[in-house]
C-alpha cells in the first residue's frame, strides 16, 4: 500500500487500514490505481476528501457510499477544521498530477507548515506554475513519487514516447494494433493515436464510460470490427493471445510502460511511455521547489538520499495545539463500526423451542386482576386434582365447555378457514402456538376414544350434554379458558394427533423439570395407559 500517516497532524493520504491509522481524522484519496485504494470499499464509513473524478469512480466501482465521499475542486484552495470546535484549521489545495484520470497532489498548509503530497504524477514545468506553488513558498516536507528514482533509468518523455508508437504502427499499416493498459490510465494517448491514423479506438464498456465523462474526441466505441486499434487488459498480452490473434489476421501488441517486462512473443512491443515522473524530472522538481526535507513514496523503491543538494534547512517539529491533540485522541476511543456490531448482536435474545407467553397482553395491567386470574387458575387446578380418574371425553367437557355443546351434536364439518393455525389456551394460563399435524398420527381407535373425527358425539348422556348455566357462569370473561374459546372456538380436524392429546391431558399429570420429548412421552403414556383400560 502506497500511502502514509503525516506524522503530528490527524492527516492520512492514501492510508484506509483504520486499525494502524491511529489517530487520522481526515483521509485522502491521490488517485484510483488499486495500489493507493488497498483497504478501501464499500464498508467505509469516514469522511474522503478527492477529486470529482475520483469521487466519481469510488462510488461507481468502489461502492463507496456517497455520504462519506467529500470532493474537492482541482485548482482551488479548501479550509478544512483540525479539531471540533473550529479553532484550528488547515488549508487544502488540489494540483492536477498529470498521473490518470482524477489525479491530484495535495498542498496542506496549516500549523505543521507547509505539506506537499505528490501521489503518483508526471512532472511538467507548468505544474511550478501554479499558484499554489508560487515561487518564494516555502515546502517544508515534500512526499515524493518515487518510482523511477534511479539515475540508471533513463526515460524519454511522453511526447517523445508517444512518437515511438506512431512511427512502430505506421511501419505495420495492416496489422491489428492491441494496446496493453491498466484500468485507469492513457485515455489521452489513445485519443491521439485515433486522431493520427483516422480510426476508431475500440474500448470495454467500462472504459468507455470513463472516456465519455472526461469528455474526450467522439473516437471511441465498442464495437470489436470498428477500428484496428484495440485497448486490453495488460495482461491479456502474452504468448497465446498473440498466436489466438494472429490465426485470424495480422497482429502486433504495444506495451506502453517502463517497468521491466520480458518479452514473450516476437510481436510483443514495449514502449517507454510512463505516467511517472523520469529520475532528470524528479530533480527539476526537487531543486525548484527547495522543500526541507524529502520522503519517498514507494516504501519498495530504494531511496539513498539523491536531493540531499537540493534541501533547504530542516524546521524544529512543531507543537500540536491543544485542540487538534484533543481531537486526534478522540477518534482512537471512539468504537469501530465492526465492534458497534458484534456489541448489538452479542445483547440481541436468542430464542428456542417452545415459547409459552402469558395471556396478559398490557404488562401494565393492575395487580389485582392479576391476582385474580392466578386464584382462577389456582381453583381449576385444584378441582382436576381431585378427578385422576375422569375419562379424556369429561375432561374435554369439562376443560372446553364450548366444544362439547350442541353444535358437536350435528355432522357438520368444520370451515376450511379453521385448518391454518390457531392459538389454544391450556389450564397452565399460558398461550400454546400449535400447527397442524398429519392425521396418520392418530388412528382409528383413538378417534372412537376421545370422541373426535368423523364420527357424531352421542347425545343424550352427560358426556355430550351442553354446559349448563353454572358451568357457564364459571367460565367467565377473566377466565382464560374463556379466553381460548375466543381465539379458537373449534378444533379443525388436521389438529388431531398429539396436539390434542395434549389438551385433553390434566394438569396434575404433567411434572416439572422435563424436556420437549419427555412432554411428549408422558401425553403418551397417559393416553396409552387409557387405550389398554
Amino acid at each position: 500500500m502506497n500511502g502514509v500517516l503525516i506524522p503530528n497532524t490527524p492527516i492520512a493520504v492514501d492510508f484506509w487500514s483504520l486499525r494502524r491509522a491511529g489517530c487520522a481524522r481526515l483521509f485522502f484519496l491521490s488517485h484510483m490505481h488499486s495500489d493507493h485504494t488497498v483497504g478501501l470499499s464499500s464498508t467505509w464509513a469516514r469522511p474522503l476528501y478527492c477529486s470529482p473524478i475520483s469521487a466519481y469512480l469510488l462510488h461507481r466501482h468502489l461502492q463507496v457510499s456517497k455520504r462519506w465521499i467529500r470532493a474537492l475542486e482541482v485548482g482551488e484552495s479548501h479550509v478544512l477544521p483540525l479539531d471540533e470546535i473550529g479553532r484550528e484549521t488547515m488549508t487544502v489545495t488540489l494540483i492536477d498530477a498529470n498521473h490518470c484520470p482524477g489525479s491530484v497532489m495535495f498542498l496542506f498548509e496549516g500549523y505543521f507548515g507547509n505539506i506537499l503530497y505528490t501521489g503518483d504524477f508526471r512532472y511538467t514545468p507548468s505544474m511550478l506554475k501554479e499558484p499554489a506553488l508560487r515561487v518564494g513558498k516555502q515546502i517544508h516536507t515534500l512526499y515524493l513519487d518515487n518510482t523511477n528514482c534511479n539515475p540508471a533509468l533513463v526515460l524519454p518523455s511522453q511526447q517523445e514516447a508517444a512518437r515511438q508508437i506512431v512511427e512502430l504502427i505506421r511501419k505495420h499499416p495492416q496489422h491489428h494494433i492491441k494496446i496493453g493498459l491498466y484500468s485507469l490510465g492513457k485515455e489521452s494517448l489513445l485519443e491521439q493515436l485515433a486522431l493520427e491514423f483516422q480510426t476508431w479506438v475500440v474500448l470495454s464498456p467500462r472504459r468507455l464510460e470513463l472516456v465519455q465523462l472526461l469528455g474526450l474526441a467522439d473516437v471511441f466505441t465498442v464495437e470489436e470490427k470498428a477500428g484496428r486499434i484495440h485497448a486490453v487488459d495488460h495482461i491479456e498480452i502474452c504468448h497465446s493471445a498473440m498466436l489466438h490473434w494472429n490465426q485470424t489476421h495480422p497482429t502486433i501488441a504495444i506495451l506502453p510502460t517502463s517497468r521491466k517486462i520480458c518479452r514473450s512473443h516476437p510481436d510483443i512491443h514495449i514502449i517507454p511511455y510512463s505516467d511517472h515522473s523520469s529520475y532528470s524530472e524528479l530533480r527539476a522538481f526537487v531543486s525548484a521547489l527547495k522543500p526541507c526535507q524529502v520522503v519517498p513514496i514507494v516504501s519498495r523503491q530504494p531511496y539513498k538520499g539523491y536531493f540531499q543538494d537540493s534541501l533547504s534547512p530542516r524546521l524544529s517539529v512543531p507543537r500540536i495545539p491543544d485542540s487538534v491533540q484533543q481531537y486526534m485522541s478522540s477518534s482512537s476511543r471512539k468504537p469501530g463500526f465492526l465492534w458497534l456490531l458484534l456489541k448489538r448482536r452479542l445483547k440481541r435474545p436468542r430464542t428456542q423451542g417452545v415459547v409459552f407467553e402469558p395471556l396478559e397482553e398490557n404488562s401494565d395491567q393492575s395487580q389485582a386482576d392479576r391476582d385474580s386470574k392466578k386464584a382462577k387458575n389456582e381453583n381449576l387446578s385444584g378441582d382436576l386434582e381431585k378427578q385422576p380418574s375422569l375419562q379424556p371425553l369429561q375432561i374435554k367437557q369439562q376443560l372446553f365447555p364450548d366444544l362439547c355443546s350442541k353444535e358437536w351434536d350435528g355432522a357438520d364439518s368444520l370451515s376450511e378457514s379453521q385448518k391454518l393455525v390457531t392459538v389454544l389456551t391450556a389450564p397452565l394460563g399460558f398461550s400454546l402456538h400449535l400447527r397442524s399435524t398429519d392425521e396418520e398420527f392418530l388412528s382409528r381407535e383413538t378417534e372412537e376414544e376421545i370422541g373426535v373425527g368423523s364420527h357424531v358425539v352421542p347425545g343424550g348422556d352427560n358426556d355430550g350434554s351442553a354446559p349448563t348455566g353454572n358451568q357457564s357462569a364459571s367460565m367467565g370473561q377473566d377466565s382464560p379458558l374463556s379466553h381460548s374459546s375466543q381465539a379458537a372456538p373449534l378444533l379443525a380436524p388436521e389438529f388431531r394427533g398429539l396436539a390434542l392429546k395434549y389438551l385433553l391431558t390434566p394438569v396434575n399429570f404433567f411434572y416439572a423439570r422435563f424436556s420437549s420429548r419427555g412432554f411428549d412421552q408422558q401425553v403418551e403414556k397417559y393416553h396409552k395407559h387409557y387405550a389398554e383400560v
